[in-house]
């Protein structure tokens, strides 16, 4: 069910009255929860949390882990590595025909597996108790809002907010509508809409010069962000109306100055995970084995591991280790510049360069173009049209010696393109003017903002159903 549908309006006014006609705590929680199997991680926790006996937690630690990576493994990456192992021997002229597993991913299982996953190494690193109350750890994983494409959320973060009673608020439930109509244009006004052109381009890249080439990246760099922040501000609203507060996934990423903030900005609740749980403890490990690269280590498994989490293709893997040398890379230079005798050359100048009015501006560019060459590996269909796009980005050769006219003409897309950089710039520069949302000034301007979107998502939207987020792929 989509938040941009039809459908998903009417269950959620259902929910939402139900809910809160329902003003006990627990008739609440049985009606959020969702159907399915957290009895494995429930009783995992529970065993971590009532013994001090090292090698029994360390084995039930061991066991979360192995079953969640087993689940993920086994719908999202067997069939892909079956296929790799069939190709590799059918070139060694070995032919063979394995069964290939085709099973359907269940939607959302990347994020709740990792959701599960991080509850029980908490509880394992003592920074919370096991929850005791199975209803309360199955609302925990399966909170209708998040449930599908995150964020990935933290029980030390949201245990607490199912154990407190809530009190209906008008005001929590207006900039909840507001957050969540904000959304929507994000996705069904300009996500949804850059979508055809992306597609086009993307189905048959040799039609097109490197202007529509680099054009179609471009526009994939804002359809990605507005359909994933979409989601994300749909699910942060919904919740808020429902008295929780999810965390933020996204923080105005594209204003980012080097590659790390901009992973520090971009799908946060992923980038903390793989921080806490993966590379903490890899760079630790390399650390104490030494050498002068082992710091770097970790920032390369970490984000190929991270490429990998979306999706079994190569391109995925390929654009997590992009980003790993980018990020490994941009920090190899920081070391080396701090480490610099302040006398030295490189020093003053680089002190220079810093102090340049424009350098913010121009850090922010560059890195939004590391990002825009980036996305091109995550969309590409396969690494050989990855290969193709990139070797063409700088030819004027094709069927379309220019970007197709109706991309051009679309004055009121990039219209709509502008319009969001303008107001995420100035959430960026002035960030208490939009504090409104979370007071009362809000209630007298909630009505006339809610049917000026409303009007932009039901007339500018495509006019076709609803497309699905992007992210319910992975």
């Amino acid at each position: 069910m989509l938040f941009n549908s039809p459908t998903f309006v009417v269950f959620f006014i259902i929910v939402f009255s139900l809910y809160w006609a329902l003003r006990e705590r627990r008739a609440q929680k049985f009606l959020l929860l969702l159907i399915f199997s957290t009895g494995f991680d429930y009783t995992c926790g529970r065993v971590i949390g009532s013994t001090t006996h090292p090698r029994r937690r360390r084995a039930f630690l061991i066991a979360s882990i192995a079953a969640n990576l087993t689940l993920l493994g086994t719908f999202k990456y067997a069939g892909f590595f079956t296929r790799q192992a069939a190709d590799l021997l059918d070139a060694l002229g070995l032919s063979v025909h394995p069964w290939i597993l085709s099973i359907v991913l269940p939607v959302g299982l990347s994020f709740y597996t990792f959701q599960s996953l991080g509850y029980v190494i908490d509880v394992y690193r003592g920074k919370l108790p096991a929850v005791r109350s199975l209803p309360e750890y199955a609302l925990y994983v399966a909170f209708f809002p998040q449930l599908v494409a995150g964020p990935i959320e933290r029980a030390t973060h949201m245990l607490p907010q199912y154990r407190r009673e809530r009190v209906f608020s008008g005001s929590a439930v207006e900039s909840g509508l507001l957050l969540a109509l904000w959304g929507l244009f994000k996705k069904v006004v300009i996500a949804d809409n850059l979508a055809p052109y992306v597609n086009a381009v993307f189905r048959d890249p040799s039609a097109y010069s490197g202007a529509g080439l680099a054009t179609a990246v471009l526009f994939f760099s804002f359809q990605i962000y507005c359909d994933f922040s979409g989601y994300s501000d749909c699910a942060r609203g919904i919740a808020r109306t429902l008295g929780f507060d999810l965390m933020v996934n996204f923080n105005l990423p594209y204003f980012s100055r080097n590659p790390v903030e901009f992973w520090r900005r971009w799908h946060i609740s992923l980038s903390q995970w793989f921080q806490d749980y993966l590379y903490f403890p890899l760079a630790m490990r390399f650390m104490r084995k030494g050498g002068w690269a082992s710091k770097y280590k970790a920032h390369i498994i970490s984000f190929v591991l991270i490429g990998l989490w979306h999706g079994a293709n190569w391109t995925f893997i390929v654009f997590g280790l992009y980003w790993g040398l980018v990020v490994a890379l941009y920090l190899f230079l920081q070391e080396f510049f701090n480490e610099l005798p302040e006398e030295s050359a490189l020093r003053r100048n680089a002190a220079l360069l810093a102090a340049v009015p424009l350098r913010a501006v121009v850090a922010t560019l560059v890195t939004f173009a590391i990002a825009w060459f980036g996305w091109l590996m995550f969309r590409a269909e396969s690494l050989t049209q990855a290969a193709h796009i990139t070797m063409r980005l700088f030819s004027t050769s094709g069927a379309n010696d220019v970007v197709r006219a109706d991309v051009m003409s679309s004055v009121w897309l990039w219209a709509m393109i502008a319009a969001l950089w303008a107001v995420e710039w100035i959430y960026w520069r002035f960030p208490s003017s939009l504090s409104a949302v979370n007071g009362a000034p809000v209630r007298r301007i909630f009505w006339r903002y809610a049917l000026a979107v409303s009007i932009l998502v039901t007339y500018l939207g495509p006019q076709t159903k609803a497309l699905p987020f992007i992210y319910f792929q992975f």
